[in-house]
């Protein structure tokens, strides 16, 4: 082999390695691209198990909610706003008539907690810590808020309601609310797992009266 020849070789042999790099280099740029965790999106919008339970901030008067099992129909809806914050509360009332509230709030994430009113308490709110059905719950927050209400909640349609919230650990809830000029109603509440929930829409739109 003449020395033209050989130089000739080794050149093409050197290309065929730089492009076997650039290869190489190419492909595993892209592997690392597919890998790289997505941003997450609304956990509501996505094709995931989450998605077919339903989104429990479109609740409205109608709607069939089943919480551990049990089947609820949503009576009436509470819609409340303080400063920029709002949530919901949603009458809900089972087969046997027995009534209780979903709040429905985003602080940030999701919180779910099903209400059940304690019509006989005698507690009244503003202790830093308050003691009922054997157990101690720690003040939280408390505040006022403007509502809109649907027919179904015995309601007035537009109005404010006063609060304060205690809490317990394990995540159980004591709540005192005040709508208009009506005195304390007192619910215990227990925060519910998103997978306990499943969701089931009714109808059209929710109108608020």
């Amino acid at each position: 082999m003449d020395g033209t020849l050989a130089y000739l070789v080794a050149g093409a042999g050197c290309l065929l390695g730089v492009a076997g790099v650039v290869i190489a280099v190419v492909a595993l740029t892209r592997a690392r691209s597919k890998a790289r965790p997505q941003t997450p999106g609304d956990p509501f919008r996505d094709r995931d198990a989450d998605a077919l339970r339903g989104d429990p901030r479109t609740l409205k008067p109608g709607d069939i909610v089943e919480i551990r099992q049990v089947s609820y129909t949503v009576r009436g809806s509470v819609h409340l706003v303080e400063g920029g914050w709002s949530w919901a509360e949603h009458l809900l009332d089972d087969a046997g008539g027995v009534k209780r509230w979903l709040s429905v709030e985003e602080d940030p994430d999701l919180e779910l907690v099903l209400w059940t009113g304690e019509p006989s308490a005698t507690v009244t709110p503003g202790a830093p810590t308050l003691e009922i059905a054997g157990r101690r719950y720690q003040w939280d927050e408390s505040g006022q808020a403007k509502y809109t209400a649907t027919e179904g909640t015995g309601l007035d349609p537009r109005g404010t309601m006063r609060y304060h919230d205690y809490q317990a650990p394990g995540g159980a809830r004591l709540s005192f609310e005040a709508y208009g000029e009506a005195g304390w109603e007192v619910n215990l509440g227990e925060q519910l797992h998103r997978a306990e929930v499943m969701i089931y829409p009714q109808g059209g739109p929710e109108t608020v009266a």
